[in-house]
């Protein structure tokens, strides 16, 4: 698939439940919507980050990519410790300067 750098990074750091590395991958000013919430900056995309490895144990899997460029929605199949694992989630990436602007989550 053809994505944005800093996609990959997200999907590694993800999968490897690193925090840090995945609160380094938005900007300072970014937006992230999931699950009817929406979480400003890195401080609350952290806490996100944080709540979501520990509530679901969670692991990425690409499966597709549209629009590779500043807009791209990759299409990942989400497992972890939740009913109906595992399903497939469209990511819906905004990214500008190696950094993700904006991402929402939906099914």
């Amino acid at each position: 698939m053809n994505l944005p750098p800093v996609i990959p990074r997200y999907i590694e750091a993800s999968n490897a439940h690193d925090v840090e590395a995945i609160v380094d991958c938005f900007a300072d000013d970014a937006v992230v919507r999931d699950e009817n919430a929406t979480r400003h900056g890195k401080i609350d995309i952290g806490c996100w980050a944080t709540e979501t490895i520990q509530k679901y144990k969670f692991h990425f899997k690409p499966l597709s990519a549209d629009g590779p460029g500043a807009k791209t929605i990759l299409s990942m199949e989400v497992s972890g410790s939740f009913p109906g694992s595992p399903i497939t989630l469209d990511y819906h990436f905004i990214t500008a300067n190696d950094k993700v602007e904006s991402l929402i989550i939906d099914s």
